[in-house]
């Protein structure tokens, strides 16, 4: 996303969740607790506007994404959206389904990882959140589950169709996507869903200190891993391969690997400026 901003100032107040940005490390919350973090229209706004803001702020290098109170996010709000919903034309829901995929989309193309740290439910369009992020961390006894099908959906929302078989193979997402039943934490481990999965109420914990990992490396060689990796998914190897050549060359000429070189001779830790 583009670093350029237009008029209009930073938003010093999130109405459907919570920020707190300290030293490259942005932590966003869930914090409807009563209701499991289900989302609402302007949750999504909110998600989508956020990630925008944050992306053009060179200060943020780590996103953790976390859920308030017994669980991570329940997906829609029954009330809310879903039963609005159905007092919509197709104009408008095509917008809301667009806006839903473009939360998605902000995750996968920001330029510093997302970690998602996953306790209790996630459940449909909470599931496909963390699905988006660059590193799942669970504790055992979270659950995920893609229930669009349960409430007579196509399992293809938020580009789950799109993410999910690249993450965990075609038959595994045809599973779990088509019959919308649960995976718990060690199941989702071992079929490759999850990066890490933490002793019983620490995933919150292991997703900070990761966080913090990435925060304090080489942030510009992050971001460029981050946007090749989606970007190479639908690529052939042979435009692939030259796309890795132009960013290696252009980190090259970075002060990051001027950096490491300088480290190395003298035998100290490298200082990364994210440049």
């Amino acid at each position: 996303m583009s670093p350029f901003t237009g008029s209009a100032p930073r938003t010093p107040d999130w109405r459907h969740l919570r920020l707190a940005v300290e030293d490259g490390v942005a932590t966003v919350t869930l914090a409807r607790p009563d209701k499991l973090n289900a989302l609402t229209f302007g949750a999504y706004a909110d998600l989508r506007d956020l990630l925008a803001e944050l992306s053009r702020d060179k200060s943020v290098r780590a996103l953790v994404l976390g859920g308030e109170g017994r669980g991570f996010c329940s997906g829609g709000d029954v009330d809310e959206i879903i039963g609005a919903t159905l007092a919509m034309d197709t104009a408008q829901l095509l917008d809301f389904n667009r806006m839903t995929g473009q939360v998605v989309r902000a995750i996968r193309e920001c330029p510093f990882p997302v970690i998602a740290a996953v306790h209790g439910v996630a459940a449909g369009a909470g599931a496909v959140l963390a699905l988006a992020a660059d590193f799942r961390i669970a504790d055992p006894s979270a659950r995920f589950a893609f229930l669009f099908t349960r409430v007579g959906l196509s399992g293809g929302d938020m580009g789950a169709a799109y993410l999910l078989p690249r993450v965990v193979g075609l038959g595994h997402a045809t599973r779990l996507l088509m019959l919308g039943e649960p995976v718990r934490a060690p199941e989702a481990e071992r079929i490759g869903l999850l990066s890490e999965l933490t002793e019983e109420g620490k995933a919150a914990e292991a997703a900070a200190a990761l966080a913090r990992r990435l925060a304090d490396g080489p942030a510009l060689a992050y971001a460029q891993t981050k946007a090749l990796l989606t970007a190479e998914l639908d690529m052939p190897l042979a435009a692939s391969v030259e796309l890795d050549a132009a960013t290696q060359a252009l980190l090259m000429n970075g002060e990051d690997y001027a950096e490491f070189h300088a480290s190395f001779t003298e035998k100290r830790p490298p200082k990364w400026q994210g440049r």
